[in-house]
């Protein structure tokens, strides 16, 4: 250390006898001569800096009834942020996320709404090209052949597999699966029962089974004579040999319905199993009843297979012939166009026996018992007070061992009562190409096709059915066309593909409060809609307010009777 300290010293003396010998040094310097200073002079002017404008302050819109009497379960939507909803309930609902999820509460753009909201319904660009954030959009409706969608280039998540999808439809299965035999289609809904067989003894192809999940009745709407009596109905449900059906014309995978829920939703099968079929029993209720001779009636239906009714005209036929031989009724059978037979059904006009069924949109025996036996539905005339009350008290509890003596009660009840005959849970099946990646059967019947592949080729072809009723799902109760409207419209939540567990889609998350009655969303950011608009919190009130407040002049659709959300939810101001 001292050495270094040394050594630096020499080199300071060094430097200073060097400095001096070059006049570096200010000592020897002449004295400076001191010039005037300039007149100063003024700094040039500074411009301000310029603000970047202003953005626009978020203006959260909400939608809130008066109280609970002018409303059904929601209270109020609001947009407590640009990227946050706040939806408040009259009452607990445990079922919210899976309500939520489904494809009818999918969101649309604010600007949309108002612009395609027509004096008396939706205007036809509304019913027939919807605007949502799907990987899909509409892009030509080809009434009566085919419609036609488009990969959506700014999907926020992972891009469609094919560029182009195609849904066509054919009422027969085996015209359908001739389809896929050729080459023309590259999957089918609905395999026919006769050729589960085959497609699965077919390389080429792959059959894919759906869960039971659905749920195939005899209705009759007690607001028509013989129908109010409760006795005759009592004696028509011991009248039909319901195995004799599942045995005759369903696929592997069917039952007997013991309950009008599939078994394999939580408390859908306490309480007593449906009647036996008792033919004798039966022919003498009725003769008690005031009908030894039985009567005439009508036996309505819509030629359209669904899960839940794979064969169509050859079980109405049978019903036709049991209600003849069992019971001495006479029914005349009345085939009605698809749209008109679920809108004259749904309102409790059709005077005689109809063939309808239900699969479930989301799994909780709610989808069921309250969407038909809720005090707000007509579809079957009168609903009794003997379960419609027990069903809004068991709809409010989480805990299924809790709300189980609740649901037996209502089950019981609905024998009881006897509104409709429930005849079977179907299984049913898709086919598909066998070079098809992500193939699909959902137990929901909501089949998303941009994660299948075709095989690497740009066109994918989905024949379904029917032709959807329209494409403004909000509106819809169709299978056919809601499954459309999942390519297209997104909802806050959705089902995962092949199940039925709720996932974030819109959302990134919905929380609840501790009583299970006011539900916070974050909603996901970076999202645009079809039409390039951006997506936020007051879209979905927008939503919610088209949907649910029957004083809207948004309150538009295709019926104009917006039958999930009321029978779901509620509607808002809804006319006396």
């Amino acid at each position: 250390m001292k050495r270094n300290l040394f050594a630096l010293l020499s080199l300071l003396v060094l430097a200073s006898m060097v400095l001096a010998a070059c006049g570096g040094g200010a000592a020897t310097e002449a004295p400076a001569t001191e010039e005037p200073a300039p007149p100063p002079t003024e700094a040039p002017a500074t411009e301000a800096p310029t603000e970047a404008p202003a953005m626009p302050e978020f203006e959260g819109k909400s939608l809130m009834a008066a109280d609970c009497d002018s409303t059904g379960i929601i209270k109020g939507v609001e947009a407590t942020g640009q990227y946050e909803v706040t939806f408040t309930l009259c009452q607990p609902d445990p079922a919210f996320l899976s309500k939520i999820a489904f494809s009818v509460y999918g969101i649309y753009p604010e600007e949309w709404l108002e612009a395609t909201a027509g004096a008396e319904g939706r205007t036809s660009e509304g019913l027939e090209k919807p605007i949502g954030t799907g990987p899909y959009m509409v892009s030509e409706w080809n009434r009566g052949e085919s419609i036609t969608f488009t990969a959506n280039p700014n999907y926020w998540g992972d891009a469609p597999a094919a560029e182009t999808l195609v849904f066509r439809w054919s009422t027969e299965s085996a015209a359908r699966l001739l389809e896929l035999q050729s080459g023309t289609v590259d999957a089918i809904d609905n395999v026919g029962p006769e050729d589960f067989e085959t497609v699965s003894n077919d390389a080429n192809l792959k059959l894919m089974e759906r869960p039971a999940l659905n749920t195939f009745y005899i209705a009759m709407t007690n607001t028509f004579a013989p129908f109010d009596n409760q006795a005759v109905r009592q004696a028509i449900a011991k009248g039909i040999d319901r195995q004799r059906i599942v045995d005759t014309f369903y696929p592997p995978g069917s039952e007997v319905a013991s309950h009008f829920t599939p078994c394999a939703i939580p408390n859908a099968c306490v309480g007593d199993p449906w009647y036996e079929f008792d033919p004798e029993a039966a022919r003498a209720e009725l003769a008690a009843a005031g009908f030894p001779d039985g009567f005439k009636t009508k036996l309505y239906y819509r030629d359209v297979v669904r899960g839940y009714l794979p064969q169509v005209s050859n079980v109405a036929q049978d019903i036709q012939a049991q209600l003849k031989e069992n019971l001495n009724i006479d029914a005349e059978i009345v085939v009605m166009e698809s749209g008109a037979f679920i809108e004259e059904s749904s309102a409790g006009r059709l005077d005689g026996f109809y063939l309808l069924g239900w699969g479930a949109d989301f799994p909780h025996v709610t989808n069921f018992l309250d969407y038909h036996f809720g005090a707000a539905n007509p579809q079957f005339g009168n609903q009794s007070p003997t379960y419609t009350e027990i069903l809004a008290q068991a709809a409010q509890i989480a805990d299924v061992a809790e709300a189980a003596p609740l649901y037996e009660q209502a089950n019981n009840a609905i024998r009881e009562y006897v509104p409709m005959i429930p005849v079977a849970h179907g299984g049913s099946g898709t086919a598909w190409r066998a070079d098809v990646t992500n193939p699909q059967a959902s137990p929901l019947s909501n089949e998303v096709f941009y994660v299948s592949d075709p095989g690497g080729r740009d066109v994918f072809v989905w024949m379904q059915n029917a032709e959807p009723i329209s494409l403004f799902c909000a509106d819809e109760t169709d299978g056919e066309s809601l499954r459309a409207c999942e390519q297209v419209v997104e909802a806050l939540y959705s089902y995962e593909i092949n199940g039925t567990a709720v996932e974030p889609a819109l959302a990134e998350s919905c929380e609840p409060n501790d009583t299970l009655d006011v539900w916070v969303c974050t909603l996901r950011q970076g999202v645009t809609f079809h039409d390039g608009t951006t997506f936020d919190a007051n879209d979905v009130v927008a939503t919610f307010t088209m949907g649910l407040d029957a004083s809207s002049p948004l309150h538009k659709g295709n019926t104009n009777v917006f039958e999930y959300y009321d029978y779901l939810w509620g509607l808002m101001n809804k006319p006396q």
